[in-house]
């Protein structure tokens, strides 16, 4: 006997209460499989794929793409069979979902694989049980994606697994070490692409011969318009900028970048020695890292980086847990890492959950001075300008040293211009305490 089963839209985070339908990835009709994804969905924090929580055939879309609806709201209908129903999840998504789902990135890029490494949580709790290379499985799925059944075939055949060695998890990136990388910034070493946006052409009855166009406003440029206008009309910004004297890092890094690549496979950039600067002098201006609550203030006893990552249509902010925890080379390997799952659109929702103060690298395109908007709702966001080789005064003597500024926005409510001020002389202090006997591990 068949039975219909709706599917309901999850509450992927605790914060979040609603969410936009980006694409349907099933359509009526399909064939769907327990955990197999069904369609993209866009919130405040995270793109999404939604896993389907039954097996059975999609038979009605009840909410469209683009649409916004409420945490709970049935936005499909699938057909089941009665029979193992009480096996299923009732609708209901699975508890891993929010560790689990990805943010959609390149889609549809190369065909028939388009959806080959993405991995359902179910498929990577599979391969995991079973020490299963995930690599070696041959996906059936839409777009070349593996499913359980292709797992479990491959478990079946007597295929080598990977039990005794290291088990391959699809959520690590492999980096080619020969990748060339750009030495200011998080950009990484391709051109960035150019968004294809669809536009609209419009004659201009004004002037002869000239026209305008239209852009559609996607989500993800809809939430970052709200939650801007939602720092600046709450936030009261206050702005200050400080000079840095970076030669020392400059000669440090140019000593061992080389072999830091070789060794670790990843870009030793300047915003690893900034970010480590950032974190010592929060440790000693622990208000720095706070949120204002009305009422009271909230100093936050972890010290979580969020570091803005720009792609070609927007801007995430990804974060470091537990930055003052690392050394130089654990930063620099947190910020290759983000960089590169925000630019693949791999980031899941914990990657971008718990920051308490933002660092920026505006310097990776040429700026020399920025007034940052803070990263609601924390109390303040720091900016890395470019690196500039300048003369300057050095004991009565003209010297050619590279300078660099580093900007800070503050909440107002919560932070003032003398504690900002130590704050930034002592990020200063940090940086021009490199040398070439400063360690990275």
């Amino acid at each position: 006997m068949k039975s219909l089963t709706e599917i309901v839209m999850p509450q992927l985070a605790e914060s979040l209460v609603s969410a936009t339908i980006d694409k349907w990835l099933k359509q009526p009709g399909d064939e769907v499989s327990l955990y197999e994804p069904i369609c993209e969905i866009l919130t405040d924090k995270v793109n999404a794929e939604l896993p389907s929580t039954v097996s059975g055939k999609l038979v009605r879309i009840l909410v469209g793409n683009g649409e916004t609806v409420a945490v709970g709201t049935p936005i499909c209908l699938i057909e089941t069979e009665e029979q193992g129903a009480e096996d299923q999840l009732g609708g209901r998504a699975p508890s891993d979902l929010t560790a689990s789902n990805a943010i959609s990135g390149e889609r549809d890029q190369t065909g028939d694989q388009s959806m080959r490494h993405r991995f359902s949580p179910a498929v990577q709790q599979l391969a995991a049980e079973h020490g299963v290379e995930l690599s070696q499985v041959n996906g059936t799925g839409t777009g070349g994606r593996i499913t359980r059944k292709d797992v479990l075939a491959y478990i079946t055949s007597g295929k080598p697994s990977s039990r005794g060695g290291p088990i391959n998890n699809p959520a690590v990136i492999n980096i080619d070490p020969k990748l060339s990388v750009r030495s200011t910034g998080l950009h990484l070493g391709e051109t960035p692409r150019i968004p294809t946006i669809p536009t609209i052409e419009v004659e201009s009855q004004s002037t002869a011969g000239r026209g305008e166009y239209f852009i559609d406003v996607t989500p993800i440029r809809n939430t970052i318009a709200r939650n801007m206008r939602q720092s600046v009309t709450e936030i009261p910004h206050a702005w200050t900028m400080i000079e840095v004297d970076v030669t020392n890092i400059v000669v440090l890094r140019n000593k061992l970048k080389d072999e830091f690549l070789k060794r670790e496979g990843v870009n030793l950039t300047y915003l690893a020695f900034l970010m480590k600067a950032v974190v010592s002098a929060i440790k000693d201006f622990p208000i720095m890292n706070s949120v204002w609550a009305v009422d009271k203030i909230i100093v936050k006893r972890d010290i979580n980086i969020s570091l803005a990552v720009g792609t070609e249509d927007s801007v995430l902010t990804p974060v470091i847990k537990n930055a003052d925890q690392k050394n130089i080379a654990g930063l620099a390997r947190e910020i290759d890492d983000l960089a590169r799952k925000t630019r693949d659109g791999k980031l899941t929702l914990s990657d971008m959950q718990g920051g308490t103060f933002t660092v920026n690298n505006t310097g990776s395109f040429g700026s020399i001075l920025s007034y940052p908007i803070i990263n609601y709702p924390q109390a303040a966001i720091v900016t890395f300008e470019s690196i500039v080789k300048r003369p300057v005064v050095i004991n009565d003597m003209i010297a050619v040293r590279s300078m660099a500024n580093i900007c800070l926005s503050l909440d107002h409510r919560i932070l003032d211009g003398v504690i900002c001020g130590r704050f930034l002389q002592r990020v200063k202090e940090n940086l021009e305490s490199y040398n070439l006997e400063t360690k990275l591990y």
